[in-house]
C-alpha cells in the first residue's frame, strides 16, 4: 500500500482507509457532467472515465465500468449482506461497491463510489 496523502481530510481518510461512507446526495461529484477522468484522491491513479458515468439515483456517483486493472474487488460481508467492495488497485483505498443493477445496454454494472475517495481532472 502506498503512503497516505497528507492533504486528505479526516473524512476522506475515514472513507479510504476505514471503509466509511459519505452521506447520500452529499458528494461533490454526484452532479458533475464534465468530460474528464476520476482519480483516486489518495494516490492519483486514474480509475474512471467520465464517459462511463451515469445518474443512477442512488445518491453517489455511479459508473458502469472502471478502467481496466485500476480497481480491485473484495467480498464484503458487513451489514448482514454480501457485496463486492471496490478499492484502488494502486494504493488499496476504499472507493465504494459495485452492484449488478446498472444499465443493461452497457455493462449491467453500477459502481457506486464515494465522491470523497475521488478527485477529477477535466479533459
Amino acid at each position: 500500500m502506498k503512503q497516505i496523502n497528507p492533504n486528505l481530510s479526516n473524512e476522506q481518510k475515514a472513507i479510504l482507509f476505514n471503509k466509511a461512507t459519505e452521506a447520500p446526495f452529499s458528494g461533490k461529484f454526484l452532479s458533475v457532467n464534465d468530460a474528464g477522468e476520476y482519480i483516486c484522491a489518495n494516490c492519483g491513479s486514474v480509475l474512471f472515465d467520465s464517459n462511463d458515468k451515469f445518474d443512477s439515483g442512488c445518491g453517489w456517483p455511479s459508473f458502469d465500468r472502471a478502467l481496466k486493472d485500476r480497481v480491485a474487488y473484495h467480498e464484503d460481508t458487513t451489514h448482514n449482506t454480501i457485496r463486492t467492495e471496490v478499492s484502488c488497485a494502486e494504493c488499496g483505498g476504499h472507493l465504494g461497491h459495485v452492484f449488478p443493477d446498472g444499465p443493461k445496454e452497457t455493462t449491467g454494472q453500477r459502481y457506486c463510489i464515494n465522491s470523497l475517495s475521488l478527485d477529477f481532472k477535466k479533459h
